[in-house]
């Protein structure tokens, strides 16, 4: 071999090896690529969860009766700031903080705080926010019980241009992103809310999912969203609309208004359901939970494919929201209030027992969703009857939803 011919050989090899190593780079991205978690989908035009903390000014830029009978009023809040909305996850809440009118306030025209929850009723939208609140008078029969303070608040006196204060989107009643699961919606009276954001959500991103949405209400004068259902029934052959009315009136059509009649219970599910795996997301009065969600256990649905949530206070003992009260007689000091006082399982919660013993707490939806009642945990534990869906911060616990499980000190 001569010199040039050894020359070209080592040349020749050295490019080979070259090329060698920039392929295995290559290969080595693509793989660091392929097993890179990918990335949380965000809607186009809303922020990150880093940028929202506390609470933000939103302004009413519109509002609309969902209902003939007009019980039911959407409002749309769009971000007095100008900036982009938060992602939330088709299901989750809203929490608002209003100055209501109290004539206890000793002047005129005073007002007092108070914080709820109010579900997203649409899917997410890059403008604006949607909830829709029923108007709860005060029931009939009992002339102590006062209507509900903050849906005739946002009835009587939010109009469009109003400013709210509200905290990020928050909760973990949600839809499972997943559409290989057919999806059974089940909603009585307002616990359509959240059940509707769900809908509207899957008919927009993933259209061919299947699913089973069953409406328990009265009668056509307060079904909410009637109009808009019927329609995306009909442009939608993957939505199967079971609208169950309970009291039709008289000029209430079956077939053409509702579907069934009566109320909505796990024998309709099993007659109406094709076979197979459902996932089932369930919000509604106490009495629809109470008997529903067991009954689905009791099919054999399995308890990591229902979810449910229950819409008024955990006081009123929705399965899932209400806490178990333990007789077991512990001590629970309030080391601001200066008081040692013995539990004794009387009481539903916390917050229960508080007030009943003079304390003042703050609180708001007293379901564990607004965190107004979080309260430091100086000592002790608090237990809860399920996993509230305000993010308690460390060292502090929700008086609203909790009960003791060892003698407590807490900072109130």
């Amino acid at each position: 071999m001569t010199v040039g011919e050894l020359l070209s050989w080592i040349g020749a090899a050295l490019l080979l090896q070259l090329a060698a190593g920039i392929g295995l780079a290559f290969r080595r991205r693509q793989g660091a690529a392929a097993m890179a978690p990918m990335p949380e989908a965000v809607p186009t035009g809303t922020a990150s969860s880093a940028d929202w903390a506390g609470w933000r000014d939103f302004r009413v830029a519109r509002r609309e009766f969902e209902d003939a009978a007009q019980t039911q009023c959407s409002f749309y809040l769009e971000p007095a700031d100008g900036k982009a909305l938060r992602a939330f996850k088709p299901g989750q809440f809203l929490t608002i903080s209003l100055a209501v009118a109290d004539s206890a306030a000793g002047e005129p025209g005073g007002s007092r705080p108070i914080t709820r929850c109010y579900s997203l009723s649409d899917r997410p939208d890059a403008a604006s926010y949607r909830v829709t609140i029923k108007r709860v008078p005060a029931p009939s029969g009992h002339p102590g019980v006062p209507a509900g303070m903050s849906s005739n608040h946002f009835h009587d006196h939010v109009r469009e241009g109003c400013v709210l204060r509200v905290k990020a989107p928050s909760g973990h009643f949600f839809i499972d992103p997943d559409p290989s699961v057919p999806v059974v919606l089940v909603g009585g009276g307002i616990g359509i809310t959240p059940l509707m954001c769900m809908l509207r959500w899957c008919l927009s991103e993933q259209p061919t999912r299947a699913i089973h949405l069953y409406y328990g209400v009265r009668n056509s004068r307060v079904h909410a969203f009637k109009r808009q259902l019927e329609e995306a029934a009909k442009s939608h052959p993957s939505l199967h609309l079971n609208v169950v009315y309970s009291r039709p009136d008289a000029a209430d059509e079956r077939g053409r208004d509702y579907q069934h009649e009566g109320h909505i219970d796990v024998e309709l599910l099993r007659r109406a359901l094709p076979h197979g795996r459902h996932q089932f997301y369930v919000c509604g009065p106490a009495s629809m939970m109470q008997t529903l969600v067991p009954a689905l256990a009791g099919w054999g649905v399995p308890g990591t494919d229902v979810r449910h949530e229950a819409f008024g206070p955990a006081s009123a003992g929705p399965v899932g929201t209400a806490v178990v009260p333990t007789a077991v007689e512990v001590d629970v000091r309030f080391r601001r209030s200066g008081r040692t006082l013995t539990w004794d399982g009387t009481d539903a919660s916390l917050l229960d027992f508080a007030l009943r013993h003079g304390i003042a707490v703050d609180s708001g939806c007293r379901a564990g969703g607004c965190g107004t009642c979080e309260t430091r945990l100086v000592s002790g534990e608090v237990r809860y009857a399920h996993v509230p869906d305000h993010d308690i911060a460390p060292g502090h616990c929700l008086l609203c939803v909790g009960v003791p499980a060892s003698p407590l000190v807490l900072e109130a």
